[in-house]
């Protein structure tokens, strides 16, 4: 607006240079009057202009305000979204770590579970050429008669046996514990007994790599009973049915001294 009245100032200058015959003619009131009313135009443009000036700026104001507003309400939300990503990531890693200490507890109690549970596990057992499953205390209890039967505990080997029996009728060990319940009662001298348990073993197994034994057992029960003829026969029956063992040549000399 400056630039405005200056050049209007000039412009009039200019006019009244430019005429300087006619000059003298105007009067000094008309000349004041003509000036007068050129600076009133140029204040009322420039006036009109900062108006005008004033409305757009209050315009722009009025509507850069809720923008301005708007911008710090978003960056308000933004600042507390990170806020929250950064709890929720905080969280995350707990619950990581939570994870992480479980499942290696888990790992803990299952191997602490399964070094106890493999003691009760069954287990395999091979015995006099055949193999099956027995369970632990199935085993110890055996292992525990047998032990008397070595030891020459022959009373309580004959219990712990005939217990075996009772508690586990369709064991593995079956076989074995009947064979040796014979011996623990031949070296308790139960003969009668001892025969019957013979018997009963061979009948059921025959093909039993101790039934030569067994079957030469039977042979010194009947001799310890004074009955020559069935231990002849049970030794004759050792030589026949398992030739080439030792039973059979024990069977022999045992033969050579009955009478």
């Amino acid at each position: 607006m400056r630039g405005l009245r200056l050049t209007l100032a000039a412009l009039a200058a200019g006019l009244l240079l430019a005429q300087p015959a006619r000059a003298g003619l105007f009067e000094d009131d008309e000349a004041r009057k003509a000036l007068l009313e050129l600076r009133a135009k140029v204040q009322a443009n420039e006036d009109l202009a900062n108006k005008r000036a004033a409305e757009v700026n209050s315009l722009v104001q009025d509507q850069i305000q809720p923008l301005r507003r708007s911008v710090l309400d978003l960056n308000a939300q933004i600042d507390m979204l990170r806020s929250e990503i950064a709890k929720l990531r905080g969280a995350n890693e707990q619950l990581a770590r939570d994870l992480a200490d479980t499942q290696r507890k888990l790992t803990d109690q299952s191997q602490s579970v399964d070094a106890r549970l493999k003691p009760l596990e069954p287990q395999k057992v091979s015995l006099d050429g055949r193999e099956f499953q027995v369970a632990p205390d199935e085993r110890n209890q055996y292992e525990a008669a047998i032990g008397l039967v070595r030891r020459g505990d022959f009373t309580e080997a004959v219990a712990a046996l005939n217990a075996f029996l009772k508690r586990y009728p369709a064991s593995g060990y079956t076989d074995s514990v009947r064979f040796w319940l014979g011996n623990a009662q031949y070296g308790k001298r139960d003969y009668k007994d001892a025969i019957a348990t013979f018997r009963a073993f061979i009948a059921a197994n025959g093909d039993h790599p101790r039934a030569a034994e067994a079957l030469l057992a039977l042979g010194n029960c009947q001799v310890e009973l004074k009955d020559n003829k069935a231990a002849r026969r049970s030794f004759e029956e050792v030589v026949k049915a398992y030739p080439g063992t030792e039973a059979a040549q024990a069977a022999k000399e045992r033969l050579a001294t009955l009478r």
